[in-house]
């Protein structure tokens, strides 16, 4: 079954939070795979706007001159949750703890902090230049902290067509694998539209969710080409074109 979740997910994000700053669903609640579909787009959310601080931060991240960065775990939280409200319309911290979204956004805030945390060292050494802290190292590393946070609750991986994974660890499992070939990397597939269905993950029903990531253009400096020239973090370039599918978000909820 294949949900068009835009417009759920949409509607799900201005209709807000209540007055004691939880996010409820009452007698007009939305459907299961509606609250499915809003927690999968509200985790991407959050990693993305993650990512993008890490993005506008490359050139003080690998500034040799400079030492201390400023860029400590809690420091990139609060961007990333900036950026995360201008996006979602909606505050993280707002949601309540006690429901499933409330949890699971929390686990992905913890998280953040982890790898940054868990970074310093590197970020902060003066006399070196490329640190090799990208943003998509911290979305592996981050993807992996909330799992280990989320088990048997949830799951978030990034991956991408097979010809594009650069890290093992980002290889796709057998639905995503389909998913991307099938679906998401079809010409007639409408860009930036989300799959989502109901199938198995490690023998266990779950909310799967794929959603498409295509190259900009801050991407081909390391993406672009020419094909095969070695980019700054060692790998050969894919000879990629603006606009080109680069990555897939994974989210599992299971049931």
């Amino acid at each position: 079954m294949r949900f068009k979740i835009s417009g759920i997910i949409a509607a799900a994000f201005v209709a807000g939070v209540c007055c004691a700053g939880a996010l409820m669903f009452g007698a007009n609640a939305a459907t299961s795979a509606e609250d499915d579909a809003m927690i999968a787009k509200s985790l991407a959310t959050m990693l993305r706007s993650g990512r993008t601080v890490i993005s506008r931060n490359q050139d003080k991240i690998n500034d040799p001159k400079l030492a201390d960065k400023g860029l400590d775990g809690k420091t990139v939280l609060a961007e990333a949750v900036k950026i995360y409200k201008e996006t979602a319309g909606m505050d993280p911290v707002a949601l309540d703890a006690n429901t499933r979204h409330g949890k699971l956004i929390r686990m992905e805030m913890e998280a953040i902090v982890e790898v940054m945390e868990g970074h310093q060292q590197t970020i902060n050494r003066a006399g070196v230049g490329f640190k090799g802290f990208i943003p998509a190292v911290f979305g592996r590393q981050v993807s992996e902290a909330f799992g280990r946070r989320a088990t048997g609750l949830a799951e978030m991986k990034v991956t991408a067509p097979a010809k594009l994974v650069r890290n093992p660890k980002a290889r796709a499992d057998e639905w995503e694998g389909a998913v991307i070939k099938d679906k998401l990397m079809l010409a007639s597939w409408s860009k930036d539209e989300v799959f989502s269905e109901v199938a198995k993950s490690k023998g266990k029903d779950a909310y799967r969710t794929a959603m498409p990531e295509y190259y900009a253009a801050s991407c081909l400096s390391c993406h672009g080409s020419p094909a095969g020239e070695i980019d700054i973090t060692g790998y050969p370039k894919e000879g990629a074109s603006v606009g080109d599918l680069g990555a897939v978000i994974s989210i599992t909820l299971y049931k």
